[in-house]
């Protein structure tokens, strides 16, 4: 596959960066950290299989913003859905990267109708999003609540294991995708996107494993939990 090979040309670069040029010997950890989480990116959201066609720097910002709330969407049954037409308003300011307008909207749902998972959900996301990706008090009190409304479902631990992932903590997110998947029902919306994103993260860790590219090891517990299973 062509992500195998673009490890294996991140592999590369590292060898050419600390032995060809001598790079100081200090500095082969930062390296080795920024080519992982580039490739931690790449093989996660990229989609290489895909035939390659022209594309300009304004479609490609335009296509990162909307697949923020197409991501959702792949986990979000019909079922799921939130009832509110402000979502809408709030997706609109999302896809244009306005996370913190989307994120006041999406608050102004949840305490109409607490019991609104997407809303929720969405909610987690632009948080998370606006905070550049990392996780905040409040979006993985957002999080929980969506998994606690919607046990079996897995976009919560998903993204959850998105935003570990965009932190260099891979090996967080691969235990939180691992028991997300063990937990969620078997015909929970996403399951087989998630399942292909776990292999994808397997093959990295083994790349970067056999390529002696240090991993970081999970952190000391704290406030990123995998979503309990015990509906509320």
């Amino acid at each position: 596959m062509t992500w195998i090979a673009v490890i294996v040309l991140a592999l590369i670069a590292f060898a050419i960066a600390a032995f060809g040029f001598g790079l100081a010997r200090g500095l082969w950890t930062s390296l080795a950290a920024a080519l992982g989480f580039g490739l931690a990116g790449y093989a996660l959201q990229a989609s290489p299989d895909m035939p390659s066609s022209p594309t300009s720097a304004s479609n490609t910002a335009q296509s990162q913003e909307i697949n923020v709330v197409d991501a959702r969407q792949e986990f979000v049954s019909q079922a799921d859905k939130s009832g509110s037409n402000i979502l809408i308003t709030a997706d609109a300011w999302a896809r244009r990267g306005r996370y913190a307008e989307a994120a006041q909207m999406l608050a102004g749902i949840t305490r109409a109708d607490p019991k609104d998972f997407e809303a929720w959900l969405a909610q987690g996301i632009a948080l998370a999003e606006h905070a550049d990706g990392a996780l905040t008090p409040a979006s993985v009190y957002a999080f929980q609540q969506a998994s606690n409304l919607k046990p079996a479902n897995l976009a919560p631990g998903y993204f959850l294991g998105v935003s570990l992932v965009r932190q260099g903590r891979l090996l967080e997110a691969r235990q939180v995708w691992l028991e997300t998947l063990q937990n969620g029902a078997e015909d929970a919306e996403g399951r087989e996107g998630l399942e292909n994103r776990l292999a994808r993260l397997d093959s990295l860790l083994v790349a970067l494993q056999a390529g002696q590219q240090p991993i970081p090891a999970p952190a000391a517990p704290e406030q990123v939990s995998v979503p309990p299973q015990d509906a509320q």
